[in-house]
């Protein structure tokens, strides 16, 4: 008898380790896999949208996910002039999509630097919603589906240790 619990015992205490190692591995993987994202993540914003935002219109478009991409833009206008053109580019990469935005003055003067765009890392999504962080970690922003016809971009900011997140652009879909 004391051998045979000795045995088990022997037995329980070596697999110990390798136990908690597969539990690591799965684990990091399974978080490593949910941070990944791609584009089919983002693919519900496909279409033309419009809302209003700072007393005018803006007018939002996003193409089908195609190759490594998804491009979209917005225009927003006050009093039928421009006031801002914005440029959304969501690429692929091996740690998930990412979005690349530049802003646009009238006569498309760039708000950036030529060879600088905001850039967003991918967080998590869920059905039909995006979550994506800034680089400098100060700002997310959250693309959601509401419905069929209502997409809705939130931005978030950090207060008393949490994410607030805020609608920033209601959108209709356009027929």
């Amino acid at each position: 008898m004391n051998r045979f619990r000795n045995f088990r015992f022997g037995t329980l205490r070596e697999s110990i380790p390798f136990a908690i190692l597969i539990a690591l591995y799965l684990v990091v993987n399974q978080a490593a896999q949910a941070q990944t994202g791609s584009l089919a993540d983002v693919s519900f914003m496909e279409g033309r949208w419009k809302g209003t935002f700072n007393g005018g219109p803006i007018d939002a478009a996003w193409a089908a996910p195609q190759g490594d991409n998804l491009a979209g833009f917005m225009r927003m206008m006050k009093d039928n002039k421009v006031t801002m053109y914005e440029l959304l580019i969501f690429e692929q990469t091996e740690k998930g999509p990412i979005v690349l935005v530049k802003h646009f003055k009238p006569g498309l003067i760039g708000s950036e630097e030529k060879d600088v765009s905001d850039r967003y890392s991918f967080v998590e999504a869920k059905k039909n919603q995006a979550l994506f962080e800034k680089s400098d970690g100060s700002i997310r922003i959250i693309y959601e589906k509401r419905s069929d016809n209502q997409l809705v971009i939130q931005r978030g900011n950090q207060k008393d240790g949490k994410w607030v997140f805020a609608d920033l652009f209601v959108f209709d879909r356009v027929k």
